[in-house]
């Protein structure tokens, strides 16, 4: 039911069996391993909200006959539905989003119905809880958009590149907004690049990493968008987590903050294939072809402030996570 290899270290100090959570998007890749870590640790309720569309119910399957879990299937664009998911509810991490840079460039108008109107619909039934002690979101390093800067540091943001992006953009913008108006603060982590087990290579979508894993698992060649030295902060998703659980955690606020979720360090694709032929023992060379519209070159976070607010440290830098994402798509696809 839980993976030996994530969630040995306790990020919390409080008795999660005082509390309930509830995780938009939990069966999703980022949100079903929130839901892993808490179950893990014994919270006293654990629901998910996911609509299926993104998420996949393998991700949670296990857990489903454990007397602290709850799935509720509904959509974030609902209202209702946001404001019945609440009831009773503690801690809120909402992770229901569209991903994907080329999905939002080819149909932007759902990605902005999910991740704006959804997003607002989850902000305004937060903010009416009378439950809810803190809501922690999902942002996203794309805010930083055309940004030449390295590394990104919070405040120091350039133009969207992507509809996506823009979407990202605008949830940061209300949860100023419900700080300033309503006096509802709220924490969006800014993640850079993130992966590890439960992140679907099929999904039409699919992340890199999760991609060249299966490549290099059945001994096919990747493709690279571009020379392949395009770099991203590729930041393993037990690291994720414990930004989450941390920041829900967090005794106080008294504005909205917005924070990086990263590693701090910097990999070339070019340099992940090497890695992967080591990890594989698969001497096996990429293609290359055109790059993407709506990429950002280079990626690198700044990860002071939230080592200061919430006394995060990577536990896993990237070579250790792909070795076991590696390992966890390869037992997968043996099953």
């Amino acid at each position: 039911m839980f993976n030996p290899n994530l969630y040995n270290t306790r990020y919390h100090d409080t008795d999660l069996k005082e509390y309930s959570f509830l995780i938009t998007g939990g069966a999703g890749f980022i949100g079903s391993n929130i839901v892993e870590y808490l179950l893990k640790y014994g919270a006293g309720k654990v629901r998910v909200l996911d609509n299926l569309s993104n998420g996949y119910f393998e991700n949670i399957k296990d857990f489903m006959g454990l007397p602290n879990f709850e799935f509720v299937l509904g959509d974030i664009r609902d209202y209702d539905t946001c404001v019945k998911a609440l009831e009773g509810i503690d801690f809120l991490s909402h992770q229901a989003a569209l991903g994907s840079v080329p999905r939002s460039i080819g149909d932007p108008i759902t990605s902005n119905e999910v991740n704006v109107s959804g997003f607002l619909n989850v902000i305004t039934a937060a903010k009416e809880s009378k439950t809810l002690k803190r809501m922690v979101y999902a942002a996203s390093s794309s805010t930083y958009g055309d940004s030449p800067a390295l590394p990104k540091v919070e405040g120091n943001e350039g133009n969207p590149l992507s509809p996506y992006a823009v979407t990202k953009l605008v949830n940061e913008l209300y949860a100023d907004v419900y700080s300033r108006v309503y006096e509802f603060h709220t924490i969006g982590l800014r993640y850079f690049n993130v992966f590890g087990p439960k992140q679907n290579p099929n999904n039409p979508y699919a992340a890199v990493i999760p991609i060249f894993c299966k490549h290099f698992i059945e001994g096919t060649q990747p493709t690279i968008n571009g020379d392949g030295l395009t770099s991203r902060d590729f930041t393993f998703v037990e690291n994720a987590v414990q930004a989450n659980i941390k920041a829900m955690l967090l005794p106080s606020i008294d504005t909205h903050e917005v924070m990086n979720m990263a590693c701090g360090d910097q990999v070339t694709l070019n340099e992940m294939i090497e890695m992967l032929k080591a990890i594989s023992c698969n001497d096996i060379h990429a293609n290359y072809g055109p790059e993407r519209k709506g990429d950002v070159r280079h990626s690198k976070a700044s990860i002071d402030k939230i080592s200061s607010l919430l006394n995060y440290e990577p536990k896993f830098r990237f070579q250790k996570g792909l070795e076991i994402v590696f390992d966890w798509y390869r037992n997968k696809m043996i099953l």
